[in-house]
């Protein structure tokens, strides 16, 4: 069934005149006349009554009519979401971040955002790095920014956003806050709050083994947050990612001897079309300065 074939027959049943209907078409009398006569072969009956000057709309016609017309009304819907899709008037896009990077780094890069496309929603998914790839590949979020100690699957498209250190988490008054920086084996025999999400967990574990370092592990949890307020309320310390650091009341050393960094990445899905929204979001992040630490944008800022 031809979609201009609905039309002319619509045409046909607001003006009961094959001639006028063919003139708001824009096409010539006999052509809408086939069109309809066309129509009228596929759904096996005959649509109008032609009787000289008079046209009516038979039985099958009037029942046919309100059938037709939703074709019309949901394909002129579909067209004018499309449209707002594409223009992204009103588009939405899906990012997954790993759960254990901080927010303060990307609020001002999605205000930004916001402001430059309004009518793009953006929905954030939180998740650790096997759970965002495994949505990743199944089309569950289109976007996904996140690290990997040991690599990422060949499959994924990755564009290096920036590198983070890893700082020592301390409760204000701990004896290594006095220090400018930590060395790993100074966190021998301290009370130690474990990252159960932490992707480096396993890294900084192994280089605790070569140096004969050993923690005492008092408390663990998922929960970013309540490890962090823990660390607040003097239960122990924890290494951290710099930018992960939020709760109040807690002090941050630069973790040395040796240095940990994690590079954060964007990730997708190589071969992987992205819709106008998603493009733009990606152009957006792959065109920010992301300063290495701390010390760094304080020296850009000022």
């Amino acid at each position: 069934m031809d979609i201009h074939h609905i039309r002319y027959f619509l045409a046909v049943c607001e003006t009961l005149n094959f001639t006028r209907a063919a003139e708001a078409c824009n096409v010539t009398q006999p052509a809408l006349s086939r069109a309809v006569q066309q129509l009228e072969e596929e759904v096996g009956g005959l649509l109008f009554r032609r009787e000289r000057s008079l046209t009516h709309l038979t039985d099958l016609g009037l029942l046919m009519r309100p059938r037709l017309q939703q074709v019309m009304d949901e394909l002129g819907d579909a067209r004018r979401e499309a449209k707002r899709f594409l223009t992204m008037e009103q588009a939405g896009l899906t990012l997954g971040v790993m759960c254990t990077i901080g927010p303060r780094r990307f609020t001002g890069m999605l205000g930004h955002f916001h402001r430059n496309f309004p009518g793009i929603s953006l929905s954030m998914v939180e998740g650790t790095p096997p759970k965002l790839a495994d949505r990743l590949v199944s089309g569950d979020i289109d976007i996904a920014v996140m690290a990997q100690a040991e690599g990422f699957p060949e499959r994924f498209e990755l564009q290096p956003l920036y590198r983070e250190r890893f700082v020592v988490a301390l409760p204000a008054g701990h004896r290594l806050s006095e220090r400018n920086a930590v060395s790993l084996v100074d966190l021998d025999g301290e009370n130690y709050l474990e990252r159960l999400n932490c992707e480096y967990a396993g890294h900084i574990d192994g280089l605790m083994r070569e140096r004969h370092c050993e923690v005492k592990v008092v408390y663990a949890s998922e929960r970013e947050d309540w490890i962090q307020n823990m660390v607040a309320g003097g239960l122990g310390l924890c290494a951290i990612p710099e930018y992960s650091a939020v709760a109040p009341g807690i002090q941050t050393r630069p973790l040395i001897e040796p240095e940990v960094w994690r590079e954060i990445c964007l990730a997708s899905m190589a071969g992987r079309r992205h819709s106008p929204a998603v493009a733009n979001f990606v152009k957006a992040l792959k065109s920010m300065v992301w300063p290495e630490s701390r010390l760094e944008e304080s020296a850009m800022l000022n």
